[in-house]
């Protein structure tokens, strides 16, 4: 037997990521965001001039797809064959709003799919995993980020009534501001440099500010003593957090600030943020985001334009939904009935029946093979709210018999009266 590739899942009860998706993207829309596509195939450039060639994610976790051609050395540009399976989906947002010539700013567009990243699978953690991306590129003031992250809160705390989570705040400053902070941490490691695990040695030559990111207890229980990045901040920077925090208070949204917090990703800088829930255990955020201002030119843009965006994880909000599943509302799924056929020369009775239901936008399920009990059970285990049941006599008279799963209750109705009784059968 072949196995899927580790890593990836089968998901086949999909009810919950369905709900979860479809909450999104009525909460989207409130806010007058776009839905778009991008390609699942991107060029491995466009993440190393984003994402920073000393990430984990350029570094060690990318997916490079290189085609056949080139392994058997075809004169193809070498460039050409330097494609990945996109790792995030921000990049690849600008790379559209910069090649697709957007003029409207600001450019608020959301977008669901698989993100591809070479990890150790565990719980909430695949290697084909999905996400709902949200950017605003064109958005200058903070406002926007107040906006976003209240949009956020509002999304899991009223629509998925979620309860279980945090919201982790941190502001990480202007370019210059980050300079003297860098410098200021670069002295503290170096007066620590035996109490360091490999990684962080590593990160402190590379990428300084990662070091943060540390999951080891020793570094973390470190670094509690190290400089605050807050205590750096410019006259401006030390005004706009203030703004934000205060904004967010006026719009009820609660959070914890973590002056640790600096999030995996070079692109970011002012506001970052994080969704977490204890119920996700070593792997917590669900959600993240933050400001990236200076990304679009970067990626070639004339000009820049500063951005704020943010993702969702939606295998792990899906592990949150499960623990919740009892109070969320699935009317988005419409009421199913199933017609079961009592002999063979009702079969063709029940094509036209099922045939004339969904022209009447009435979702229905046919089945044909077994005894009248054994459908029956099927069309239970289906979630059917109503079994039609079509016999010699029925046939006859031109009716279907209906029988109501939940109370037993059965009525004889008429074939051409059938789709208004069931769409007002409570």
């Amino acid at each position: 037997m072949l196995s899927r590739v580790r890593g990836t899942r089968d998901i086949i009860d999909s009810r919950l990521m369905l709900f979860a998706i479809n909450a999104i993207t009525k909460q989207m829309q409130k806010y007058h965001f776009k839905q778009i596509i991008t390609p699942i195939l991107e060029p491995v450039a466009l993440f190393k001039r984003s994402l920073g060639c000393e990430t984990d994610v350029v570094s060690k976790e990318m997916f490079i797809v290189r085609s056949s051609s080139a392994e058997q050395g075809s004169d193809v540009a070498q460039g050409d064959d330097e494609i990945c399976l996109r790792p995030e989906a921000t990049a690849s947002v600008v790379r559209a709003f910069i090649e697709e010539g957007i003029q409207t700013v600001p450019w608020k567009v959301f977008l669901f799919g698989s993100m591809f990243r070479y990890e150790r699978p565990q719980k909430g953690r695949y290697r084909e995993f999905y996400q709902c991306s949200m950017e605003l590129i064109g958005a200058h003031s903070l406002a926007y980020d107040a906006q976003l992250i209240s949009m956020l809160d509002r999304l899991f705390r009223q629509s998925l009534t979620l309860e279980a989570y945090a919201l982790h705040l941190n502001f990480l400053g202007c370019p210059e501001d980050r300079v003297l902070f860098k410098e200021q941490v670069t002295v503290f490691l170096e007066a620590n440099l035996a109490a360091l695990c490999e990684t962080c040695l590593k990160r402190k030559d590379a990428n300084i500010l990662r070091v943060f990111d540390c999951k080891s207890e020793t570094c973390q229980q470190l670094y509690v003593k190290a400089p605050l990045l807050t205590d750096c901040f410019c006259e401006e920077c030390d005004i706009e957090w203030c703004e934000l925090r205060h904004q967010l208070e006026e719009l009820s949204v609660p959070f914890v600030h973590m002056p640790r917090l600096v999030r995996g990703l070079d692109y970011y800088n002012k506001t970052v943020f994080e969704f977490v829930s204890p119920l996700l255990g070593a792997q917590s955020t669900f959600c993240g985001g933050g400001r990236y201002d200076q990304l679009v030119k970067n990626l070639g843009a004339k000009e820049d334009q500063p951005s704020v965006g943010a993702a969702i994880g939606l295998d792990r909000l899906v592990l949150l939904l499960e623990a919740v599943q009892h109070t969320l509302d699935f009317t988005y799924e419409p009421k199913l009935f199933a017609i079961v056929p009592v002999s063979e020369e009702q079969h063709s009775l029940a094509l036209q029946v099922a045939d004339a239901l969904i022209r009447a936008d009435v979702c229905v399920d046919v089945f044909f093979d077994g005894s009248v009990k054994n459908m029956m059970r099927k069309a239970d285990k289906s979630g059917a709210k109503a079994v039609l049941l079509l016999g010699g006599d029925e046939q006859k008279a031109g009716t279907v018999k209906v029988k109501q799963m939940q109370s037993g209750a059965e009525e004889t109705i008429k074939q051409i009266d059938i789709a208004h009784y069931l769409k007002n059968l409570s």
